[in-house]
């Protein structure tokens, strides 16, 4: 969790098969998406089997899911992620509809923005994540 310098840094990877999504998760995270946080590494993930490799290999700390990516969408990806990867990382999917909400209940996303992207509601709902993740990961 720190780069080479010893500056404490999260991995957020990010998935979609569009780049313009992961363009606009990019942006509205910024180097870091509140103040308080560690700095992020953005990991990139445009295809499902690049993203369940990464988690089993432990690259990430917090990860963002659109759940309108195809063929593999989101949501069900996050519902494999919980199911098969041992200590998941947090997740955020990022629904097309707000009431798509009840689908990533039962995803057991961690938390939901939709879309079209609202960068602070992004960044807010990113930051407590990591917030989430550093505070396990301390108690461990």
């Amino acid at each position: 969790m720190e780069n080479a310098a010893g500056a404490p840094r999260m991995r957020v990877l990010v998935y979609s098969d569009k780049a313009h999504v992961r363009d606009q998760v990019r942006a509205a995270i910024g180097r870091r998406p509140a103040a308080d946080v560690p700095k992020v590494e953005l990991v990139e993930c445009a295809t499902s089997a690049a993203v369940l490799k990464r988690l089993d290999d432990g690259g990430a700390d917090v990860c963002v899911f659109d759940g309108e990516a195809a063929p593999t969408g989101g949501m069900g990806l996050c519902r494999q992620a919980k199911d098969e990867i041992y200590r998941c990382p947090p997740v955020l999917v990022l629904i097309g509809r707000r009431d798509d909400g009840w689908l990533a209940a039962w995803s057991r996303a961690d938390a939901v923005v939709s879309h079209p992207i609202d960068p602070v509601a992004l960044a807010e709902s990113l930051a407590g994540l990591m917030r989430s993740r550093a505070d396990g990961l301390a108690a461990r």
